[in-house]
């Protein structure tokens, strides 16, 4: 798109026909992940901060959306999938799979280029962290954060999430 290069990066900083014709010109994808895995994970990189998973899963449930961090904030209000068509979601957890699709539509070798990962040893993993996090949370916490993730839960196929119990 001609305005490629201006420093500007965010859509809201564009008309509807620019945003439309940068839309259009691009392809999108979308790497998404279970919101409940997203907390995990921003919570065992930022220990220290809170003392243990269930006071900091406190803190995201108070702050709500105001919370500065984007990094467990629900997906739909970061990447609007319902105005974005996206070309593709990549699940997290089936990275390889997806991402070799991908690069062989894209015209790459898709061997080359791939991380060195084993999807079922991350789920494996994710799944026994899950457990033992979750354990950790009240009844209210649970039902507060499978309401405050309610449309990431809807829109994406998280079939095998704590949150969507």
């Amino acid at each position: 798109h001609r305005r490629l290069h201006i420093k500007e990066t965010r859509l809201s900083k564009f008309n509807q026909t620019e945003i439309k014709a940068m839309l259009g010109s691009y392809t999108k994808v979308l790497f998404v992940r279970d919101p409940f895995h997203r907390l995990i994970a921003t919570f065992l990189q930022d220990m220290g901060i809170s003392p243990s998973f269930s006071s900091f899963v406190q803190e995201v449930l108070d702050g709500g959306m105001h919370y500065r961090s984007v990094a467990w904030k629900p997906l739909v209000s970061l990447c609007q999938p319902c105005l974005i068509q996206y070309d593709y979601v990549v699940m997290f957890g089936f990275l390889r799979q997806e991402l070799g699709h991908l690069l062989r539509r894209a015209g790459l070798p898709a061997g080359s280029l791939l991380p060195e990962l084993t999807d079922s040893q991350v789920q494996w993993t994710y799944r026994w962290l899950s457990e033992q996090m979750f354990s950790e949370l009240s009844a209210q916490q649970k039902k507060q954060l499978s309401r405050f993730y309610r449309w990431d839960l809807a829109a994406f196929p998280f079939s095998s999430s704590f949150l969507s119990d």
